[in-house]
């Protein structure tokens, strides 16, 4: 982390032949923004300037620096991954888009594990792009579980509605089934309330957990892992004190409007937790990493093949992806300080009390 006062934001550029540089671009324009943060985006000025003059209504500068000591508190910091031009293909998935995206990703996380950035925001890219022999991953989330040696952490849907984690992430759902057992399902729920305690500052989160099959099973008629492995699990989490409730059969919990009752729901897989989120927060949905040492948020959306060089994006979920990562910065910190203030200074223990 730096030492800084202000709040040192990297932000990898994405899929240059995306919308990414589009809903940068319209959130860091807001000046009121820029007296919170200093954003360091991870990519091309002159990309940046390419997909600037698609955009009306635009006036916004760049700061070309080498590392994020130079990252100046007016404008918008900008490190060159490369020298070479980049060629653009708006609305293509191409093998020069995925290369700069990894690229970006690359220095981008560098920076941060080295504790010169506060957090992390990372544009969409194309899963199928960025494919190489060097990166072989689903996307973010295992990405950068691997790079901070992470093993138990949870893709977070975060919006003012709701707040979602997938047990399973991104994963075929024929193999779903075969993924999930007892032992997942208590870590997921323990990484989710670790983080609803540090990251979003709730003392006793109360969390739901969706059954996997149809009307959860319908006492094993449906299917049994409900009572095999989804409520062992959740037994277990209650031993430990946390408030977990469920499983609960998708349908009624959402149609119901039951999730407002709750801090946080563990969905069993990717569409079940992503189709009503997106239901409710299209627009202004975040990606959350829980459960890694670093903050790393991102827009809940993707590249936007279709929309690239329209002037058509909205910058709304960057936006918020934005203000979540000073969030979660600042409930770090003030965590931190209670702790390091509870913690009796050195020699102070051994004082044995006077007669």
């Amino acid at each position: 982390m730096s030492t800084e006062t202000r709040f040192r934001l990297g932000i990898s550029h994405g899929d240059v032949n995306g919308i990414s540089y589009e809903v940068i671009l319209k959130a860091l324009a807001d000046p009121r923004l820029l007296e919170l943060i200093t954003p360091i985006v991870y990519g091309s000025a002159k990309v940046a300037s390419y997909h600037r003059k698609t955009i009306k209504g635009i006036d916004v500068s760049f700061n070309p620096i080498r590392h994020p000591g130079e990252a100046g508190s007016k404008g918008i910091n900008i490190i060159n991954i490369t020298d070479d031009e980049i060629r653009i293909e708006l609305g293509k998935a191409t093998e020069v888009s995925g290369e700069m995206a990894v690229r970006a990703l690359d220095s981008a996380v560098n920076d941060l594990l080295s504790g010169q950035l506060d957090a992390l925001l990372t544009a969409p890219i194309d899963k199928h792009s960025v494919q190489s022999e060097s990166f072989q991953f689903h996307g973010h989330t295992e990405y950068l579980a691997e790079k901070t040696k992470t093993k138990d952490y949870l893709m977070l849907m975060i919006s003012p509605e709701l707040r979602i984690g997938m047990a399973s992430g991104h994963l075929p759902l024929q193999e779903v089934s075969s993924f999930l057992n007892e032992e997942i399902i208590f870590s997921r729920l323990r990484v989710m309330h670790r983080c609803l305690v540090e990251d979003f500052g709730i003392s006793r989160p109360r969390i739901a957990v969706l059954g996997l099959n149809p009307h959860s099973g319908d006492g094993g008629l449906l299917g049994k892992e409900e009572d095999r492995i989804i409520k062992p699990a959740i037994e277990k989490a209650q031993q430990e004190g946390q408030l977990i409730f469920g499983p609960f059969p998708a349908d009624g919990f959402f149609g119901s409007l039951a999730y407002r009752k709750f801090d946080a729901v563990l969905a069993m897989y990717h569409d079940q937790g992503l189709i009503p989120f997106k239901m409710l927060a299209f627009h202004n949905g975040v990606n959350y990493t829980a459960g890694l040492p670093v903050i790393r948020t991102s827009p809940a959306h993707g590249t936007a093949f279709d929309l690239a060089g329209k002037d058509r994006a909205s910058p709304d979920s960057l936006r918020e992806a934005i203000y979540l990562a000073l969030d979660v910065h600042r409930n770090r910190s003030s965590l931190k300080a209670l702790r390091d203030n509870a913690m009796p200074q050195p020699g102070q223990g051994d004082k044995k009390p006077k007669p």
